[in-house]
């Protein structure tokens, strides 16, 4: 890796962090309505997604500036990926929580989870640390498909 390059640095963030606002700024109101739901084991208290995910954004931003600034010929079809594992991202939180699709929003985690694994492995191929930093996202979404799953089995049978 060479010279830092500042500009496409923070835009990448930017884009990042902006997929995260958007999304909270849709579903204003979601961490009240977390507090409504069933909670299974190991279920963390509300304050923790902000900062778990301002995380995950903020690294793959990172990834997505390492594999942009690479200049391998593959960036293009990787950065494109990542920006539709961004829009899927982003739409995430209104299935779940505007629209209380449970089962919907469960088959659309594991689309999201489809593609961010091939957004890591395209990265990988790249930039083998841009796809390390995506790691921790695989992870949440397992974690986020856990919770997800509870939520809609409990409101199967309850």
């Amino acid at each position: 890796m060479e010279k830092i390059q500042w500009k496409p640095l923070l835009l990448s963030i930017l884009i990042s962090l902006g997929t995260g606002t958007l999304a909270g700024l849709l579903t204003s109101g979601s961490m009240e309505k977390y507090q409504t739901l069933y909670h299974p084991p190991l279920a963390p208290p509300g304050w923790v997604f902000p900062v778990v995910w301002t995380i995950l954004y903020f690294l793959m931003g990172v990834a997505a500036y390492r594999v942009y600034v690479s200049g391998n010929d593959d960036t293009k079809q990787a950065l494109l990926i990542y920006g539709a594992q961004l829009l899927v991202n982003a739409l995430w939180p209104l299935l779940f929580f505007k629209l209380d699709a449970y089962f919907f929003s469960f088959i659309w985690l594991l689309l999201l989870f489809d593609l961010v694994l091939l957004t890591a492995r395209c990265f990988s191929m790249i930039d083998q640390i841009a796809g390390k930093l995506l790691i921790p996202y695989l992870i949440w979404l397992v974690f986020a498909g856990y919770l997800n799953l509870a939520y809609l089995i409990h409101n199967l049978f309850n």
